[in-house]
């Protein structure tokens, strides 16, 4: 159920009972953002690949390899805003404060 005045980054996660998985629910807008992002991340690999196979020069490569890493860092960081205004406040909300030691272990992993 989608609040009228939520943006797609807000409406981005929520979680389901207890009962079951926690899920994400995307509007169809963010999905089709992060698709085109993860596409394009992926073209980028494929293209390192060649560049590798085709011998090309190491500084080359590793700039095209800085350059995914930034892509996966901006869709990292996307989900990660969602994720904060929604289902990180709707769970403190519901008074469940275990989320920000969640919150906490997954930003140290993107940060790594």
């Amino acid at each position: 159920m989608k609040d009228e005045g939520q943006t797609p980054v807000q409406e981005a996660c929520h979680s389901t009972s207890e009962a079951q998985p926690r899920r994400s629910h995307h509007s169809e807008q963010m999905k089709s953002s992060l698709t085109s992002r993860l596409n394009r991340i992926e073209g980028q690999i494929r293209g390192i690949k060649g560049l590798i196979e085709k011998d090309t020069y190491c500084d080359d490569v590793l700039n095209q390899i800085a350059a995914v890493q930034s892509a996966l860092n901006g869709v990292g960081k996307l989900l990660l805003e969602g994720h904060m205004r929604s289902c990180v406040v709707e769970r403190i909300q519901a008074g469940e404060s275990e989320v920000i030691d969640e919150l906490l272990v997954t930003v140290k992993k993107l940060m790594k």
